[in-house]
């Protein structure tokens, strides 16, 4: 398929619905307002096109955006590269797909880590963040995790709210997983506020992190 007629296929299939709730999460008005599932099965036909991905993402179009990162072969991308189209997001959703598929499958994630953990660009920000949570997580050897939280209990009130989430999942994470932190992170995430008052779904965990770190650690027992 040419990126023509991927735009065309995402047009057809375009809900409403989808595109005012993607404008009420911080998308802007290049997208169709595709479903993910119609997402997926697009991407499903085309398979791996790494030109092809890199073309739709250039169009800024967010639907599109979702397809390329299904259809992208990190193997074919540099560091530098992984870097420009981070910095490139203009949506969460978007940025969050593309660092789950893209940036944690990335050989080189790690430096990239360190280098974004000291920006101020959202969006390459809320990517170091993001690796960080997993280092936190699955590989916390070699991590500060009282400078983290030093950190976090700093930045995290006055954080661009692309980056706020992100930070704020770390703070959880920390206190799920290191229970000598634990009542630090409890006590930060108190203090703070930060998410206190979000709406949740029912039968979702709120993201704030006191409720979300008690829930956690109560199910592990």
């Amino acid at each position: 398929m040419t990126s023509t007629e991927v735009l065309a296929a995402l047009k057809a299939v375009a809900d409403p619905k989808v595109f005012a709730m993607n404008k009420k999460n911080g998308a802007g008005d290049n997208q169709f307002g595709v479903k993910m599932g119609d997402i997926r099965k697009l991407a499903a036909k085309i398979k791996k096109d790494h030109a092809l991905a890199l073309e739709l993402w250039a169009t800024g179009n967010n639907d599109a955006r979702f397809v390329a990162v299904l259809i992208m072969d990190v193997k074919k991308l540099s560091a530098k590269e992984i870097d420009t189209l981070v910095r490139s997001n203009t949506f969460v959703h978007v940025a969050d797909w593309f660092n789950n598929y893209i940036v944690k499958e990335f050989p080189g994630k790690e430096e990239l880590r360190e280098k974004w953990m000291k920006e101020k660009q959202p969006y390459a920000a809320r990517a170091g963040w993001s690796l960080t949570t997993g280092r936190i997580v699955r590989a916390p050897e070699g991590i500060d995790i009282k400078g983290l939280l030093d950190r976090i209990e700093k930045e995290l009130p006055a954080a661009d709210p692309v980056i706020q989430w992100n930070m704020n999942n770390a703070l959880a994470q920390i206190g799920i997983n290191h229970p000598e932190y634990r009542s630090r992170a409890v006590e930060i995430g108190e203090r703070l506020g930060i998410y206190r008052d979000y709406p949740t779904s029912k039968g979702c965990t709120s993201p704030f992190a006191p409720i979300w770190i008690n829930e956690m650690v109560k199910r592990q027992k």
